[in-house]
């Protein structure tokens, strides 16, 4: 996946995040991907809450078109 620099993530509409804040970048597929594991990974550490988690896959499955 390419990295995102830190202009280009600010170039981002908020639209491309999938929580507030500006969390989660999903401006393509590749990304959502990632956020899709990464949210995985970040629930069962306890760093996100079970609905966070829940906004993280829906943004993302429908970034990914699913």
């Amino acid at each position: 996946m390419a990295r995102l620099t830190e202009e280009e993530r600010a170039d981002l509409p908020d639209e491309d995040f999938a929580l507030p804040g500006r969390r989660y970048p999903i401006p393509d597929a590749a990304h959502a991907r990632d956020a899709l594991a990464r949210a995985s990974a970040m629930l069962h550490e306890g760093h996100l809450s079970p609905e966070e988690y829940e906004t993280v896959v829906s943004r993302a499955r429908a970034r990914l078109g699913e």
